[in-house]
């Protein structure tokens, strides 16, 4: 039996729920994923419709995948609405159509009271995931109030993650800031495994954001645009489930692409993928 629900923690730091509106963005829709990964997600939040806020004074946000978890992201307090006038659009903004003033850019003070908990607290968002935007007395049940620790990143060899670990280690930069650090800080040779069939799949990372920016593709669309693993997802859905990603070989920051798509090939032909694996070349 769930006992405490986020209006519980609302409360509890004297904010009333009735002035607070609920916002969940999710990281499967494309417009928030180009804003998230390019650091816009205050900003994106900022830009609603016009009279969005009427009757709240808070905003509390949540960031969710494709299932009905989210997580809390930051509580906010509005200050101010303006026309989303072209002069108010962010720097290295993703929708070019934006920002014509037919819209508002609110501007958002984001409140210290909940600090702790940002990327800690996982709620249940319910099942009626295409309503983004709710009351704060909507009970949300939380799940878990997880630990602020750093994880430690047990080193390159170490790593072996399911696709579950791997979004974590992905989205939650609070625990995993460390991992996050190593991941991206390095070019690399890695294989993904369907531990259901046992093919394989050889792939390399290099270049911006190193190997978590790779990885992070495959988080995003499960299939990280490879041909054959496109298929296999377009076939059973679920299949990503079941993928499990692995480091087979670290390379130099400074290697150039020819070196590394070099070791990749390599790879390939001692594990042959192309004609028993996931490759499709």
């Amino acid at each position: 039996m769930l006992l405490l629900q986020f209006s519980d923690i609302l409360r509890k730091a004297e904010i009333d729920p009735t002035k607070t509106k609920l916002i969940r963005h999710a990281l499967a829709d494309e417009g928030f994923s180009k804003c998230y990964h390019a650091g816009l997600v205050d900003e994106y939040t900022a830009h609603q419709r016009k009279n969005f806020s009427s009757g709240y004074l808070y905003w509390a946000v949540f960031i969710s995948d494709r299932g009905s978890y989210a997580r809390f992201y930051a509580l906010y307090r509005v200050v101010e609405e303006k026309p989303d006038t072209p002069d108010l659009k962010p720097h290295n903004w993703p929708n070019e159509n934006d920002f014509q003033g037919e819209a508002s850019f609110f501007t958002l003070h984001r409140e210290n009271i909940l600090e702790e908990y940002e990327g800690r607290i996982l709620i249940d968002w319910g099942k009626s995931a295409r309503m983004w935007h709710q009351k704060g007395t909507t009970e949300k049940p939380i799940i878990a109030i997880q630990s602020a620790q750093h994880k430690q990143f047990p080193g390159y060899d170490k790593v072996l993650l399911s696709f579950q670990e791997l979004q974590e280690v992905v989205y939650n930069q609070t625990d995993f800031e460390l991992w996050q650090n190593a991941l991206s800080s390095v070019n690399a040779v890695y294989l993904i495994v369907d531990i259901e069939t046992g093919k394989q799949y050889v792939g390399s990372a290099y270049g911006d954001g190193g190997l978590l920016g790779r990885w992070r593709a495959y988080v995003d669309t499960y299939h990280g645009g490879n041909k054959i693993m496109r298929e296999v997802i377009q076939a059973k859905p679920e299949q990503y489930r079941n993928f499990q990603f692995s480091i087979l070989q670290l390379l130099e920051k400074t290697a150039t692409t020819e070196e590394v798509i070099q070791a990749e090939g390599l790879w390939k032909k001692k594990l042959m993928t192309v004609p028993f694996g996931l490759n499709a070349n």
